[in-house]
């Protein structure tokens, strides 16, 4: 499979559902943030991204978040209240902050998948870190 093709792709980030993930044997998701699961400008997690992360939680799914932004505090804001872990300034292409993630939590690669919205960042990072890739559409094109 090309570098630039995911393995699958979904609308919005609620179509990627637990029963999917389990079906695929996810159980780390490793998600993109902004224009992913929020839109920038949202400063708060939405009531369907937390429904979503706890629909993912009761299904035996861990959901941690990977972004490429650099504000800690905004992140660690932004996730605290949805309970999920997050890794800031990932450097996406660069795979090295998903496999760390992956690894400190236990899982293998095969267990492992990245949610995103960007080919050059997302999916790349996901491919050199040998992992499942779900792309899907950009947060504010989607209504």
């Amino acid at each position: 499979m090309s570098i630039f093709s995911a393995n699958k792709k979904f609308e919005r980030f609620e179509d990627v559902t637990p029963e999917f993930l389990e079906k695929e044997g996810i159980k780390l998701l490793l998600c993109d943030l902004d224009n992913t699961l929020r839109l920038h400008s949202e400063k708060e997690p939405a009531d369907e991204l937390a429904e979503w992360i706890e629909d993912c939680k009761k299904a035996g799914i861990t959901i941690m978040i990977v972004s490429n932004n650099g504000r800690k505090k905004m992140m660690q804001k932004f996730c605290e209240p949805i309970g999920v872990d997050c890794v800031w300034w990932a450097g996406k292409p660069i795979s090295k902050k998903l496999t760390e993630a992956r690894e400190s939590r236990g899982f293998k690669p095969e267990e492992t998948a990245m949610l995103g919205d960007k080919i050059t960042t997302d999916v790349w990072a996901a491919k050199f870190a040998g992992i499942k890739v779900y792309k899907v559409e950009h947060r504010k094109y989607v209504v």
